[in-house]
């Protein structure tokens, strides 16, 4: 095995979950802010794949209810290619389905916060409570992928697709 993260890519985000050498587990490891330029995601990926030697990438593929890949996996798989492009070292890149991952997530966090007096969260609560969903949910997606490793059941219904 080798130190991998898991990705857990949004509009807004990228929740980064991590499983390093030998682990068993993921863990949420942190939540970056999308940069306004794919170099600026880039770079942030850069540093950490070389902080934690990162040899394997488990991307979340948002697939629709029904299983078939829409707009946003066109766009997932897009952005991984221009990614995986721009690397200065040789990572192994898996998509795993993410279906339902942020709803576990959140069910895992349980519910946000409320705000002072028990009024409505502050902005900046929900924002903290979605950057944390997003790395959860990066961890489901991570476990997912190391989970079925582990079994090397290839029948099972959330196959891991392998590219490098």
């Amino acid at each position: 095995m080798s130190a991998s993260l898991g990705i857990d890519l949004g509009e807004r985000r990228i929740g980064i979950a991590l499983a390093e050498d030998g682990a068993l587990s993921a863990r949420p490891l942190t939540t970056l802010k999308r940069g306004r330029t794919l170099d600026a995601d880039l770079a942030a990926l850069r540093l950490l794949i070389d902080t934690h030697d990162i040899t394997a990438l488990v991307i979340g593929l948002p697939l629709e209810a029904a299983g078939q890949e829409g707009t946003q996996a066109v766009r997932t798989r897009s952005w991984v290619d221009a990614v995986a492009a721009g690397l200065d070292r040789e990572v192994s890149i898996a998509y795993r389905d993410e279906r339902l991952s942020s709803h576990v997530a959140e069910q895992r966090l349980g519910p946000m916060r409320r705000g002072r007096s028990g009024g409505p969260p502050t902005k900046h609560q929900r924002d903290a409570y979605r950057a944390r969903v997003d790395r959860e949910a990066a961890a489901i997606i991570l476990q997912d992928a190391l989970d079925a490793q582990l079994l090397h059941d290839p029948t099972t219904p959330s196959t891991m697709e392998t590219t490098s």
